[in-house]
């Protein structure tokens, strides 16, 4: 068995990374963002990275470089067999992605579901998936040293590995990373999805796959895997705790010792002011002046009238409670009185969605909604406000903040997650300020945060050095990828926790 000396003499890693969504390929959120930035930034940094997903519809015609490779799975699943194919893209040097093509699981609408339904057979699908994963990680020729999945539909693999290791012969089985982007997602499937995995029922108990007497992927994944991290250290702190557990803290608490917190970077190729086909106007920390110009645009294709010397708040979201949508709304009911505006980009619960169509009907001079998703007006929203509201109950770790800081939006957050580690308040340090801190989860406390803006506004010198700190801060990706290239090389120089 390969020991540990040699893997640490080789400065060069083999990296395989699995996840269900990956920038630019497919995308429903942050998990696309972080998986496609990561790659690339570790192939930058002279590692050989593979990266493997699903053949989502519509890929083969929006990427015409792909290639069919000569590979075909032939996998059980439960008491049948399935098959797929395997498709190449390689988009820069030492990076590929592998896309399994299987479409009766994945030429569909959704990635997840249709309608708002979950799709009643991903368990199957994503089952299927790992098992390719794990396929893969065994006889791809360049073989990698270490496999990092993402959330739930990826959870099974270090359980799979971790099998095969113990009882199918193979001794040089690859170290496993988890990153749970997310943990109130865990992939909760009835006991019968379990023997879709034709792992033996001892792993089905309450320390690893099983909870509350159903298939847990997620759980598997915390139990199993050599390494764990999340998307931000304070997350990493707070699901160790009841409040942010989600059912798992004694299960996290017991792994402690393997968790880190990692913050996500951001793509500045994509995330910039001077060179973004997405803005009418480019500015820097040192021009501000075509922030103005981004502003006047933005509240024009919005239809919102008058002059734009009136501060402009906006946000671009999921419509559910995770994102504050129950505190934000009674918030704006009570501040659009005041003389402020407010756009918003998003889609998700109907609910929300409808409410938010009120707001606009009632405030039609002031309020404008979009809902769905459109990638260049979410650079125009960022870019053209003069504040972004995060209002989270919780957040692992938000990239729209960080987004906004680099645009010079001053972001409103709830003091959660990521969302306090990358945004200083005034209260924390006065010369590094570059955004509002609220702490209770209330309407009437974000609408103080508000309030609290309204002011900074009146102030466009201490507005302009808020906007200031905020485009300096650095969340490049080379820092976010050579964390995770510490937690991988102590991963495979670390006994087996078998």
């Amino acid at each position: 068995m390969r020991g540990p000396a040699s893997t640490l003499s080789s400065t060069t890693l083999r990296v395989l990374i699995a996840s269900s969504e990956v920038h630019p390929y497919s995308k429903t959120g942050g998990l696309a963002d972080m998986t496609g930035a990561l790659g690339r930034a570790l192939a930058r940094a002279g590692h050989q990275v593979g990266m493997v997903k699903p053949l989502f519809r519509g890929l083969r015609e929006r990427v015409p470089q792909l290639r069919r490779q000569d590979w075909r799975f032939d996998l059980p699943l439960g008491n049948r067999r399935v098959d797929a194919e395997l498709w190449v893209h390689e988009p820069e040097p030492r990076l590929t992605v592998y896309f399994i093509g299987h479409d009766p699981y994945f030429d569909r609408a959704g990635l997840y579901n249709e309608n708002g339904r979950d799709y009643p057979d991903n368990a199957e699908r994503f089952i299927f998936f790992s098992k390719c994963v794990v396929h893969l990680g065994r006889y791809l020729p360049w073989r990698p040293e270490l496999i990092h999945v993402h959330d739930w539909q990826t959870a099974l693999v270090p359980l799979l590995v971790r099998h095969q290791r113990r009882h199918e012969g193979w001794t040089e089985a690859p170290r496993t990373c988890l990153t749970v982007h997310n943990l109130a997602y865990q992939g909760y499937f009835p006991a019968w999805a379990y023997e879709l995995t034709n792992l033996p029922w001892d792993y089905f108990h309450p320390d690893c796959a099983e909870a509350y007497g159903q298939l847990n992927c997620l759980k598997a994944g915390i139990a199993t895997s050599d390494r764990l991290t999340t998307v931000s250290p304070r997350y990493a702190r707070e699901i160790l705790t009841e409040e942010f557990g989600e059912g798992l803290a004694w299960l996290l608490r017991r792994r402690q010792s393997h968790l880190r917190g990692i913050l996500n970077g951001v793509d500045y190729d994509e995330w910039n002011t001077e060179h973004n086909p997405h803005l009418p106007a480019s500015y820097s920390w040192q021009d501000l002046r075509g922030k103005a110009l981004v502003k006047q645009a933005l509240l024009q294709e919005m239809g919102l009238p008058g002059s734009p010397e009136m501060p402009l708040f906006g946000t671009i979201t999921r419509l559910a409670e995770q994102k504050g949508l129950d505190i934000l709304l009674p918030a704006l009911h009570e501040m659009l009185a005041a003389s402020m505006r407010f756009v918003l980009l998003g889609s998700g619960e109907a609910r929300y969605a409808d409410a938010l169509q009120r707001l606009q009907k009632l405030y039609p001079q002031k309020v404008a909604v979009r809902i769905g998703f459109d990638a260049g007006l979410a650079h125009r929203i960022e870019a053209g406000c003069d504040f972004y509201l995060m209002p989270s109950r919780f957040e692992p770790c938000g990239l729209n903040q960080m987004y906004s800081l680099r645009y010079g939006t001053v972001p409103i957050v709830r003091a959660v997650g990521g969302l306090d580690d990358t945004v200083v308040d005034a209260r924390e340090s006065l010369s590094r300020a570059n955004g509002i801190k609220f702490h209770e989860y209330s309407a009437a406390a974000l609408a103080h945060a508000i309030r609290k803006a309204m002011v900074l506004y009146r102030h466009p010198d201490l507005l302009r050095q808020y906007q200031i700190n905020g485009m300096k801060v650095d969340f490049s990706w080379d820092r976010t990828a050579t964390e995770y290239t510490q937690v991988y090389r102590e991963a495979l120089a670390a006994p087996l926790l078998d």
